[in-house]
């Protein structure tokens, strides 16, 4: 139970909806900025119409979206028209026990939490969350091959670049709905994994020698991999689905030069799936939260 917590959440988009309702029913007060377009309204929280020192200073926990803020400190907020803005008066107003949390941070959050002594946790940086958002993530990509092709999955010749958490879920996916999965590794023990599971794997310093004869390429790889050398060597029928963080692992430019469709598709959780993206970011944070303050009361 969150009983005797204060959480505040500032902006964000459906997912967060879920994360605020978890909240509520684990008996945290709970305190919202950027919600008042929402309707139907959330039971149980109390909203407030700006930023303050004031709400900042009541929090135990303050919750941002998944990219918490821009450079500027500016903060998403779909379900307002308001511009909301954190800045370091905010931060420096936060008790000093108070934990935030976000997907994935910029350097100008890290930056303020640091200067300020605040515990600041990406969630996405952890396995459990990475792992669970790699379903709606291989979901997501299979529902943008779909639309931009013209053949099925099943038996069509694919390439997934990179072995972690998502390119494990998405050729795990691709060779249950019947496509031959090659795979692009870059350690040993992953080339191993991967000729267990029944797919083919290369070294991705290989990848030139692999690209002659695919339909569908993903990558994982939030590095420059899938270059103009190698977007030379695939047929003009194949798409491109970029699944690494912005700006991706592909020469786009060179792509549509060659008339390849070749799409950044990152933060596919949220637009494919927000109801089950937000269900398992509120088991997560709620889970942290409870075990950040036992780990304090315990060393007390």
């Amino acid at each position: 139970m969150l009983t005797g917590l204060t959480f505040v959440f500032l902006g964000g988009d459906a997912r967060q909806l879920e994360i605020i309702r978890k909240c509520v029913e684990l008996d945290a007060a709970v305190k919202i900025v950027g919600f008042d377009q929402l309707e139907p309204k959330i039971t149980g929280v109390q909203e407030e119409e700006k930023v303050s020192r004031e709400l900042l200073s009541s929090a135990d926990v303050l919750v941002l979206p998944i990219v918490g803020t821009n450079e500027n400190g500016e903060v998403s907020a779909p379900f307002s028209d308001k511009t909301l803005a954190l800045l370091d008066e905010h931060l420096a107003a936060l008790p000093k026990h108070a934990l935030v949390y976000t997907g994935m941070a910029k350097n100008y959050l890290r930056t303020l939490c640091e200067q300020h002594g605040i515990r600041l946790i990406e969630m996405l940086e952890r396995d459990d969350v990475a792992i669970y958002n790699s379903i709606p993530t291989a979901e997501g990509a299979l529902m943008i091959a779909i639309q931009n092709t013209n053949i099925t999955i099943h038996g069509s010749n694919c390439i997934v670049l990179g072995m972690g958490r998502t390119g494990f879920t998405m050729a795990r996916t691709l060779q249950g709905m019947g496509a031959n999965v090659k795979i692009g590794v870059r350690r040993s023990e992953h080339y191993a994994r991967a000729l267990e599971m029944g797919w083919k794997p290369f070294m991705t310093a290989d990848l030139a020698a692999q690209s002659s004869d695919i339909d569908l390429l993903f990558n994982t790889i939030p590095t420059m991999i899938v270059t103009a050398q190698i977007i030379s060597k695939m047929p003009r029928k194949t798409v491109i689905i970029d699944l690494a963080s912005a700006p991706g692992g592909t020469d786009f430019r060179f792509a549509e030069k060659r008339g390849i469709k070749a799409m950044l598709a990152p933060g596919l959780p949220g637009i494919v799936a927000p109801k089950t993206a937000g269900i398992i970011l509120a088991n997560c944070i709620c889970q942290s939260v409870m075990e950040e303050y036992k780990t304090r009361g315990d060393e007390m």
